[in-house]
């Protein structure tokens, strides 16, 4: 009986192995036969992702296609007949490779810049119109809140305005100083208010990136560190408005703060859809809901970025050099009405485009 049970089992590990022994060497024969297209394939694929497919010549590319059909007939033989694993493996990689190169878009980082510029934006605005209602409610509840605080009692500008801020424009200073502060003419030199508007770009590039980050937390601080900077906005424009240069202020605000606090609003704006996809995420779940209206709010921050450039290159130079408020008017809220026209009209399709996406 004994003797019996030790031959079976040596007859079935010399046929188990008899089996390995023929799959290896079946694997080795279909490697050895196709072998020399996979090597080409795998260069091929290595020098379009290191340089493009703009790298390769024409006999090139066509080799890459017919190269990567081949491949994928191998893989599906490979896997029909069972062989070697890592065989398997190999070829699986490589035709995921391929495939990336063969049918994935080919962009670079200009077009995706323009991309971004010309479609992604304006569209992730236009998506974000709930939000951008917030950001820009929460900038003009500030200010109208300001403005009548200090309108009626000054001294709670001291309560809203920092005093680095503020750059001894106070409601305790005489008009003729605060109408030079408008006009340029206070006697300051060009390296103090080239510090100075360096700090107020450094402050509201902060502000922004703080709004917007928080924003993650159910909206709240994004809508309140916006209120905040509207208090500070109408308490300035009362302290002016008190000594009848309200126009006067206006103009000097418009020429910069029409893009500089429309950011803040933007910014606000991307921090609100992150905060409402926390708070109302619908038939989702609160981290698909996040992850996917992450995409428009990274937008938004781009955005406001863009504009806090702009109003920068806007306040260092053109605020000084022109001094007429009707320019000044002119200029600020024309181009806003810039930032209004690409955002509302850019990356539009056409009836055309339409009908054939449909």
């Amino acid at each position: 009986m004994d003797i019996d049970i030790d031959e079976r089992m040596a007859t079935s590990e010399t046929v188990n192995f008899g089996a390995g022994q023929s799959d290896m060497l079946r694997s080795a024969r279909f490697r050895v036969e196709r072998e020399t297209h996979w090597r080409q394939l795998d260069e091929l694929v290595t020098r379009a992702e290191k340089g493009g497919a703009a790298a390769l010549g024409y006999d090139e590319v066509r080799n890459l296609a017919s190269g990567y059909r081949q491949a994928m007939n191998s893989l599906s033989v490979a896997r029909d007949i069972s062989l070697d694993r890592a065989l398997i493996a190999y070829l699986e990689s490589l035709c995921a490779r391929a495939y990336l190169v063969v049918y994935a878009p080919q962009e670079s980082l200009g077009g995706l810049i323009s991309r971004l510029l010309s479609q992604g934006i304006p569209q992730a605005v236009r998506r974000s119109a709930l939000p951008l209602f917030i950001g820009f409610l929460a900038l003009i509840l500030g200010a109208v809140a300001g403005y009548r605080l200090c309108q009626n009692d000054p001294s709670w500008f001291y309560t809203f305005v920092p005093p680095e801020m503020a750059d001894q424009r106070t409601p305790d200073a005489s008009t003729d100083y605060l109408r030079s502060t408008i006009y340029g003419d206070e006697g300051h030199d060009s390296d103090r208010l080239a510090a100075f508007s360096a700090y107020l770009f450094s402050h509201n590039t902060t502000i922004v990136i703080l709004i917007f980050t928080l924003g993650v937390f159910v909206s709240v601080p994004s809508f309140v560190l916006t209120f905040y900077n509207g208090l500070i906005l109408g308490a300035f424009f009362a302290m002016f408005a008190r000594r009848g240069l309200g126009y006067d202020v206006f103009a000097w605000l418009s020429i910069h703060g029409v893009t500089e606090l429309a950011a803040i609003s933007v910014a606000c704006a991307g921090g609100a859809k992150l905060g409402l996809a926390v708070l109302l995420p619908g038939a989702r779940t609160r981290k698909e809901a996040l992850r996917q209206q992450a995409h428009d709010a990274v937008k938004l921050a781009i955005l406001a970025a863009l504009m806090l450039v702009a109003a920068a290159f806007i306040e260092g130079f053109l605020r000084q050099l022109i001094q007429d408020p009707v320019w000044r008017v002119t200029i600020g809220w024309g181009v806003g009405l810039f930032w209004v026209g690409w955002l509302l009209l850019g990356g539009r399709q056409s009836k055309a485009s339409r009908e054939a996406a449909r």
